[in-house]
């Protein structure tokens, strides 16, 4: 983790297996053997994934408070900040645009549900019952006002993400303003910070027993078989997600100076750690840090990867307009050109609008189905049983983006140290923070 590939450069060289990335994957494989050969045992073990998503969701919060309010502390012009979330949301909107128009092109390209020939009438409604429920409550201005929390406090007991990134900002200003006289308040957290940190490389140790347990229950519940049927729609979405991330993303990166593929090999141990347990949130506090040591200023990384974590699902985004073509295509119906820009259209609002929701790209897929009435909504069940295991590659999608955001934004910004980010991305080891 952070921690781990920091360390000065005199010290000893430790042997590959202490390595938590390594552990990890072998966590992983070991987690896919059990799943598949012992599959009760497997999914007995889906508290060990559970519990450890649950420790590091309990220390997101002051992690996004902390780096929010010290860094727009720094920053002392105001106006930057508004200038900063501008340019980000600019980028997220073009990405995300991007990410839907992919998927849709794939789709019509590719046709993964074609000749399934599904009947609407045959197909198990109950079993999506719960994600329509929860896309039916969601909705932009219920959204809107989640965001304002009961109390100012009240965000970092609950732990949500946008309610926490609302005070932080507010709380960053107001200790911007008063000046000179907070410089006490503003060590406090700068000492807060490095305690939390040093928290979360303390709960990382825990990261291959929770990828183990995650990855046997998945594999335990649904089994690798479960994959055949669908292999088509699947194999579709990832290459897609691919094609997005090397292409797409690597040419952001390439205008912007690094390397895509560098970056990959920077966020290894991170990524592994959010393909052994479905969800990118897992690896949020490892990101900012890592960003930070990559060269980009602590006030736009707290700014632009919390935010982008709501705002910039790429991964999603692919997955909503190839998932909603693939059940039109299995069922027979066909999208006009005018069916599927209203079905963009849509996508691209209700992807923001069911942001930080649990099992966001389900319960998102359900609510753009249910304003574009052409395409049953009880086709999702054809796909419920795979969407596991293309919850993995959402996460992997939307983390990568996020990651590209930051350091993009950064250089928009005249606020990327270059030498840090060569250092990072390159053959000798990061720099330390």
């Amino acid at each position: 983790m952070a921690q781990d590939i920091t360390t000065d450069q005199v010290t000893p060289p430790t042997r590959w297996w202490t390595h938590i990335y390594v552990q990890v994957l072998i966590a992983i494989v070991a987690g896919i053997i059990v799943g598949q050969v012992w599959p009760n045992a497997g999914v007995a073990l889906k508290p060990l994934g559970d519990g450890f998503v649950k420790l590091v969701r309990m220390i997101i919060a002051p992690v996004i408070f902390l780096t929010i309010v010290g860094g727009i502390a720094h920053l002392r012009q105001l106006g930057a900040l508004g200038r900063i979330a501008g340019k980000a949301f600019a980028y997220f909107l073009t990405l995300s645009t991007l990410a839907l128009i992919l998927g849709l092109v794939i789709a019509n390209l590719v046709q993964p549900g074609a000749g399934l020939n599904v009947d609407p009438a045959s197909l198990d409604a109950s079993r999506i019952a719960t994600y329509a429920a929860k896309a039916h409550d969601e909705s932009l201005v219920s959204f809107l006002l989640a965001i304002i929390p009961d109390t100012i406090l009240s965000p970092l007991a609950g732990g949500e993400i946008l309610q926490v990134l609302f005070v932080a900002i507010l709380s960053g200003i107001a200790i911007a303003l008063v000046g000179e006289p907070a410089e006490p308040l503003l060590r406090v957290i700068a000492a807060a910070e490095a305690v939390v940190f040093r928290l979360v490389s303390i709960l990382m140790r825990a990261a291959p027993v929770g990828a183990f347990g995650a990855m046997a229950f998945t594999i335990g519940e649904y089994g690798v078989g479960v994959l055949a049927n669908l292999a088509g729609l699947v194999a579709t979405f990832y290459l897609t997600s691919l094609l997005f991330v090397l292409i797409v993303l690597g040419l952001v990166a390439r205008a912007a100076g690094f390397s895509i593929l560098r970056l990959l090999r920077y966020l290894a141990p991170e990524l592994l750690l959010v393909l052994g347990t479905s969800s990118s949130e897992a690896a949020l506090p490892n990101l900012i840090k890592k960003m930070e040591q990559a060269g980009c200023a602590p006030g736009i990384v707290g700014l632009v990867v919390p935010t982008g974590y709501s705002f910039n699902l790429d991964g999603t985004n692919i997955y909503m307009t190839l998932a909603a073509l693939f059940i039109a295509q299995a069922c027979n119906v066909h999208l006009s050109i005018g069916q599927q820009l209203l079905l963009l259209g849509v996508a691209m609002l209700s992807s923001k609008g069911a942001a930080g929701v649990t099992g966001a790209g389900f319960i998102t897929l359900a609510a753009t189905l249910a304003v574009v009435p052409a395409v049953p909504v009880a086709g999702m069940a054809l796909i419920l049983g795979v969407d596991r295991f293309m919850s993995e590659c959402r996460s992997l999608t939307n983390f990568v983006g996020n990651a590209v955001a930051t350091v993009v934004v950064a250089r928009w910004e005249g606020a990327l140290d270059r030498e840090k980010l060569d250092a990072a991305l390159g053959r000798r080891r990061p720099v330390a923070a």
